[in-house]
């Protein structure tokens, strides 16, 4: 039997279908635009598939408390179109198959817990730098939800002396996804981050700013590995410079092993949202 799988992006969509093994058998990707057109295409491409069940990791904030009115709908999104738009009703409308859904972030987690970066972990976190930041955490193969599912982008982190920034979240300014997202990075200097890889000063303020937000989510939950994926993360250097200052902040409060091995890259090649997605079905509560 074949499962399906979206990755349901703010900028596109990613669908997918996979046979028992996990093999990926048929794949496409087309822009995230209003809702109809966006599910139009994906009912397009899954009538071309027989498929039993679905997973679906979603951008947010989307309603995962099973015992509201509405459970698996988009929330106070920036995206006005996609406002309290009801995903999760639609999908099981036009397909008529069990559907599972959690964050885009979560289940790129649950694929990096299960295949990549996080295997040889009991628990694990993912974030993704990019248009937004976001994180998801797994432990013992079971995604994080609680009331809803967390907003661990828009924590709020100490400004560092020097910036000035006012920050880019619409809703909060100066939170984290405000002052280091990809556009927070790009309003603030007037270039995107690919055209400022040489300088050395906008990493290192990114790093103050990263490595802050880890070590929020480390004391709070405390995870065994930090995976930081995102278009961001691109920039290699990043990944020691997060290191460094973590280790400053910390300070010694709270012993990590191994810092190498602590803080580190995703290692699914930027196909852990979509198998995270197929996972969401192929875990044993969901089979």
């Amino acid at each position: 039997m074949n499962i399906g799988a979206i990755e349901a992006g703010g900028t596109k969509f990613v669908c997918a279908v996979a046979d028992e093994s996990g093999k990926i058998t048929a794949k496409t990707t087309f822009p995230t635009e209003d809702p109809e057109t966006t599910f139009q295409n994906v009912q397009r491409f899954f009538g071309d598939h027989q498929i039993h069940a679905l997973g679906i990791g979603s951008f947010g904030p989307v309603d995962l408390d099973k015992s509201s009115n509405t459970y698996g709908s988009i929330l106070n999104t920036p995206k006005t179109k996609w406002k309290n738009y009801d995903v999760l009703g639609r999908l099981k409308k036009d397909l008529q198959i069990p559907i599972f859904i959690d964050t885009d972030v979560n289940a790129a987690a649950l694929a990096e817990y299960q295949y990549g970066a996080g295997r040889d972990v009991s628990s694990c976190m993912y974030i993704t730098v990019g248009t937004g930041i976001g994180a998801g955490f797994v432990q013992n193969g079971k995604t994080y939800i609680g009331k809803s599912h967390p907003e661990m982008g828009h924590i709020l982190v100490r400004q560092h002396a020097s910036d000035q920034f006012a920050g880019n979240c619409p809703y909060h300014g100066n939170c984290l996804e405000g002052l280091a997202s990809g556009p927070a990075i790009e309003k603030r200097y007037g270039k995107k981050g690919i055209e400022l890889a040489d300088a050395q000063h906008v990493w290192e303020l990114e790093a103050f700013y990263l490595a802050q937000a880890i070590m929020n989510y480390f004391l709070i939950l405390s995870p065994e590995r930090v995976i930081l994926g995102g278009g961001v993360m691109k920039q290699g250097q990043l990944y020691p410079l997060v290191r460094k200052k973590f280790l400053e902040l910390v300070n010694d409060y709270v012993a990590v092993d191994d810092m190498e091995t602590f803080i580190v890259a995703p290692e699914l090649d930027d196909e852990q949202g979509i198998r995270g997605a197929m996972e969401l079905v192929r875990s044993a509560d969901n089979v």
